[in-house]
């Protein structure tokens, strides 16, 4: 007889993280007009008017908004996308990223 144990060995089961979520938030400035908000909105972000002109509101009376919420790499492209429209049309738009909590 030999001295070697024959117990069945436990699979290791992996759990794959998710991507930790990163909030875009619209911050308010008092020179970039409001349409122009609007239309960066949708077609940076692909929303729909009424839901862009609430999030500009929301932001002008609040001081920011929470556009949408992406994964890091996303949420950042997207961010730079609206920064970047908005300094070619000459306006200090500031759109940021913050982890969700």
């Amino acid at each position: 007889m030999s001295d070697t144990s024959t117990k069945n060995r436990t699979e290791t089961e992996l759990k794959i993280a998710r991507p930790k979520l990163h909030k875009v938030i619209l911050l308010n400035d008092d020179y970039t007009p409001r349409e122009f908000v609007v239309k960066m909105l949708e077609s940076v972000f692909r929303i729909g008017e009424p839901q862009a002109m609430a999030i500009m509101m929301t932001a002008h009376q609040k001081g920011s908004a929470v556009i949408a919420v992406f994964t890091k790499e996303i949420a950042e492209t997207k961010a730079d996308e609206a920064i970047e429209l908005s300094q070619q049309f000459g306006f200090p738009l500031m759109v940021t990223t913050e982890p969700e909590e």
